[in-house]
């Protein structure tokens, strides 16, 4: 665990510049608006470690897969998010001195991300000789215009001497992935255009040998500015310059604007209409104010607030914490491009490359369903419903029917260069079934799961019915060589979550596809061979439990484990992953994240209390939660429980997983999708929000170390505000129709 930006309720903040934690405050500043992001990296020159990193929605390079021992039905390609042409570098000089914070001698240093209207400013004031100034850069994403950065840079002389000021504006094509193999470029300049106070770059990924797409992408800045524009040479066939100089006298200041529109071959079908967009919303852009460009964007960001913000009294660490999830989820996915999804990085670095996970099935949907329009959900479901081909290229590889989707993927094909993930962790399967079901029990909208969701749940099945076999033996269906939740288990026979999500996928396709239309009926074409074999592996699943500790147990064999508590881990040998081989910690018995409690929790209201608490009591004592999607889940059935505690611990650990970087990993980018753990934790746990037969139903406690705390949930057309505190909960209808829901089994009518 480790803090390095202060605790505020609106703002990541620090007054403290310490080069060995820059990348760490890179990745918590990152910005992004869903069509692309970066990091928090300096603008102007820093000469020390860093990574600028920024990128592009749906823009991606697949890198050929290095393995030392191939394996048949092997994917061809890793795919990998591609670091953007660096739109935003700057060098200021002073004196004909460049500004370097890795070199030069500064203070007053303020790093601010404010969330309520993401926007990241930095100020700081350098000494260079006899003369001192203060320099104050700010930047954001516009969510008002997606295609749209803006940054402001204002520089004052604080001295008694005038001193010289140059800015360089510049795009530089010259970039590369830090995760790229033998430093290969990823990018092909197609061309540059360099004026006085404007300029633009086109670049074109690299081709490859594997037939996926290339992306052109088109960059072009404005600066406006109280400086001096200066023709100058171009600095290279791939990087753009524009310079700007003047002369401040004492406590003088200057100040530049840098505009960019960001364009790319996702939405234009030439080169030549993606020039003439870039060219004319770089005019419609110039016709506006720096103050109307950042008002239009706060704008757009107070409805996402009013809409979804928790407040929290009495505990401002929990209060950061929660705001700092939902706005680095908003900054990523906001749902207006159904062709993206959401990446467990996001756009805050390049691990894991910014592919689509499970994550978004099984951790994003509750949340987007309860915050945002149904239709940004409904997105995320068409995005695994259009990349079915892919889907059925994935059990063809591994020789089986129907559909496989993918671990990780961009266009439905899988992508990921190790097998025990690729496929093993096949349970994604199951998860995506249980987002559709997810989807239509909130919303109640039917016409997603009688239509494109039932061709997934077919597909699926027949998928899960030849993945399954039959043992004679036991005279039970199982599922050996996989993967579940649990990434510290490789290669086990019957995962019970994967064998329980199995059954149900299969339960629930035979009960859709008989209220699909006959029309629907004869697309899908389930035979009645299928419909009984299909049953028949329902009504005989085996899935592993012992009578003895009235437990779900995790796989076969997890019992016959040296089962010895994270309690008798020595402190300095956490966390594992980055003290313990992967042999070691394959044999123990440490669990990285929930499996059978993910199963629990998924299907919470099918359990007894008493199923719940012993395989709560078990389970927890043996988890180090070194998934970040881990805390969450467990912080909801310690509320479930009554675990009180438990559960309030478990809630700041995921709130503030990144924030104290509590798996000493958030150098390498934030967890994006684990954002989604604050707001199930609170609204789930805090709350005991459930959906039982299409109605709410809520069993609200305050935790002791808080006062109050509220929130908004949009459900069935309706915004509901709840609101607890010391004198219990209190319910508001806010827009919509009446409607009656269910407080500690009480019914409680709203209306307006």
């Amino acid at each position: 665990m480790k803090r390095t930006f202060e605790v505020a309720p609106w703002n990541i903040v620090t007054h403290d510049f310490n080069p060995e934690d820059k990348r760490l405050q890179e990745s918590m500043t990152s910005l992004g608006n869903g069509y692309m992001g970066m990091r928090g990296f300096f603008e102007e020159d820093y000469s020390d470690d860093t990574l600028n990193g920024i990128y592009l929605g749906g823009v991606w390079y697949p890198d050929k897969t290095r393995v030392g021992w191939w394996k048949n039905g092997y994917p061809d390609y890793f795919g990998k998010v591609v670091n953007a042409v660096n739109f935003i570098k700057m060098h200021v000089k002073i004196n004909g001195e460049v500004i370097d914070l890795a070199k030069d001698q500064f203070s007053d240093f303020e790093l601010n991300l404010d969330m309520k209207k993401a926007l990241l400013t930095r100020s700081f004031t350098v000494t260079k000789g006899d003369d001192k100034v203060a320099v104050k850069f700010e930047r954001f994403l516009s969510v008002a215009q997606q295609e749209l950065s803006v940054q402001r840079v204002t520089v004052q002389n604080v001295g008694s001497n005038k001193v010289d000021l140059v800015i360089d504006s510049a795009i530089d094509g010259d970039v590369k992935n830090e995760d790229a193999n033998y430093d290969e470029r990823f990018w092909e300049v197609l061309s540059t255009e360099q004026g006085t106070d404007s300029g633009n770059v086109l670049a074109e990924t690299t081709p490859n040998p594997f037939g996926t797409p290339r992306f052109t992408s088109g960059m072009e800045m404005r600066n406006v500015t109280d400086l001096t524009a200066e023709k100058v040479a171009q600095p290279s066939e791939k990087e753009v310059v524009n310079e700007f100089f003047g002369v401040l006298a004492p406590n003088e200041s200057a100040q530049l604007e840098k505009r960019v529109i960001v364009v790319t071959s996702r939405d234009y079908d030439t080169q030549a209409a993606l020039t003439d967009a870039m060219h004319r919303l770089s005019d419609q852009v110039a016709g506006q104010s720096y103050d109307d460009l950042l008002t239009a964007h706060e704008q757009v960001w107070a409805d996402r607030w009013n809409k979804s913000d928790i407040v929290i009294d009495g505990d401002t660490e929990a209060q950061q914490g929660i705001r700092f999830n939902l706005f680095q989820l908003f900054s990523t996915y906001y749902g207006e491009d159904s062709r993206l999804n959401i990446g467990p990085k996001g756009f805050t670095g390049e691990k894991y490359g910014g592919a689509t996970y499970w994550d978004t099935e099984a951790f994003a949907v509750p949340v987007y369903l309860g915050i945002t329009d149904p239709k940004v959900t409904r997105n995320l479901l068409m995005y695994r419903y259009k990349q079915l081909d892919g889907a059925y290229h994935n059990a063809k590889q591994q020789g089986l029917k129907g559909a496989l989707f993918p671990m990780v993927t961009f266009d439905g094909i899988e992508c990921h260069n190790e097998w025990e993930i690729t496929f093993e962790e096949i349970h994604r399967n199951g998860d995506i079934a249980f987002a559709i079901y997810n989807y239509t029990r909130y919303t109640g909208d039917t016409s997603y799961v009688l239509n494109e969701g039932s061709k997934v749940l077919t597909e699926i099945s027949r998928f899960w019915a030849d993945r399954v076999h039959y043992s004679q033996r036991n005279k039970n269906y199982m599922i050996h060589g996989v993967t579940g939740p649990d990434e510290y288990e490789n290669n086990v026979d019957n995962n019970w979550y994967t064998n329980i999500l199995a059954q149900w996928t299969l339960k629930y396709t035979l009960q859709i596809i008989k209220e699909v239309s006959p029309e629907q009926a004869k697309k899908l074409n389930v035979s009645e061979d299928e419909k009984k074999h299909w049953q028949d592996i329902v009504d005989n699943m085996y899935l592993p439990y012992d009578k003895d500790l009235n437990i779900f147990v995790q796989h076969d064999g997890f019992l016959d484990k040296d089962l010895k508590p994270v309690s008798e881990i020595p402190a300095d040998q956490l966390p594992l992953n980055q003290n313990w081989s992967w042999d070691k910690i394959l044999r123990s018995p440490y669990i990285k994240q929930g499996d059978v409690l993910q199963g629990i929790w998924d299907f919470i209201d099918d359990f007894t209390p008493e199923q719940k608490k012993s395989n709560f009591d078990f389970y927890e004592q043996y988890t180090v939660h070194e998934s970040s999607l881990s805390p969450a889940i467990y912080s909801v059935l310690a509320a479930d429980l009554h675990y009180e505690e438990k559960a309030v611990e478990l809630y700041e650990r995921t709130a503030r997983l990144d924030l104290d970087n509590y798996n000493n990993d958030t150098v390498d980018g934030l967890h994006i999708t684990a954002m989604t753990g604050g707001w199930i934790a609170v609204v789930q746990g805090f709350a005991g929000m459930r959906v039982r037969d299409g109605k709410l139903h809520y069993a609200p406690f305050l935790p002791k170390k808080w006062s109050h705390y509220s929130f908004r949930q949009v459900f069935r057309d309706r915004l509901i505000e709840v609101d607890v505190d010391q004198d219990g909960s209190h319910f508001k209808l806010i827009d919509g129709e009446p409607i009656t829901i269910d407080v500690a089994g009480k019914p409680v009518e709203l209306s307006k």
